[in-house]
């Protein structure tokens, strides 16, 4: 991992070359979900393999707060469209024109941010793990925080909020830099705004995704949107499945 100053943070990073024969001159921008890391969510799920056998540069940026970038306790220091911009800015910080793009339940959300806000920089972009509650909104963050802070597992009783501080504890999270980032100011995505997403843009969500909703709900709302539904998957499962590998490379193909 190396490690780039964004705005006075200390972002976090993986650039991998392509290990064959270059497919495209952009590389794949990978942002991951709350919670997790590079190392959790891109390459033990073999993603960060995967892509750099297919002929891609791949670059994994661990979000603020999270795995090996900087840890920050204070709420307004997260969001969306702040995290949206350590991603512009490690685009930037390397000398890129352009990049596709692919995050995953809340990397999905700060993607969305990113295509929005700088559309001349993501060539493609791929939604995973969130679909039509992209535009919905997430509710109950409050337990989850809440549990983040909760001096032992034990204390905690919600299942959902649970089942994150769990996962946290999986990937030897801050906690306290965690909470942070689910209290944040939680900018909304409304229908409109990614009915003015331009660049060709792959939902997957798993067809048992209670967390992620429904992906053709919210490709519909895409002008250049697309679905895929990653069969039998529920949110955390999801994420290696063979066959979204599959559909995000023939997606990437298409638009190299």
């Amino acid at each position: 991992m190396q490690t780039f100053d964004s705005d006075g943070v200390a972002i976090s990073y993986l650039d991998v070359p392509p290990s064959a024969e270059p497919r495209d001159t952009a590389p794949v921008v990978l942002i991951h979900g709350f919670a997790s890391n590079v190392a959790t969510n891109w390459v033990s799920t073999g993603w960060v393999g995967t892509l750099s056998e297919a002929g891609y540069r791949v670059l994994a940026l661990d979000n603020r707060g999270h795995g090996q970038s900087e840890k920050l306790h204070d709420p307004s220091c997260y969001g969306g469209p702040v995290m949206a911009e350590d991603a512009r800015r490690l685009i930037e910080h390397l000398g890129l024109k352009q990049a596709h793009v692919m995050g995953y339940s809340m990397g999905a959300r700060v993607a969305a941010f990113l295509a929005l806000k700088h559309p001349g920089l993501v060539r493609s972009a791929v939604f995973a793990g969130l679909g039509f509650n992209m535009v919905r909104g997430m509710a109950g963050t409050g337990p989850i925080a809440n549990a983040l802070e909760a001096p032992s597992i034990d204390d905690v009783v919600n299942p959902t909020a649970r089942t994150f501080r769990a996962f946290a504890e999986q990937t030897n999270s801050d906690l306290k830099a965690l909470a942070a980032c689910i209290r944040s100011s939680r900018d909304p995505i409304s229908r409109d705004d990614v009915g003015r997403i331009s660049c060709p843009v792959l939902v997957a969500v798993g067809s048992e995704d209670v967390i992620g909703g429904s992906a053709e709900d919210l490709a519909e709302l895409i002008p250049t949107g697309e679905a895929y539904v990653i069969a039998s998957r529920d949110h955390m499962k999801a994420v290696g499945d063979k066959g979204y590998k599959e559909a995000v490379l023939a997606f990437l193909e298409r638009h190299a």
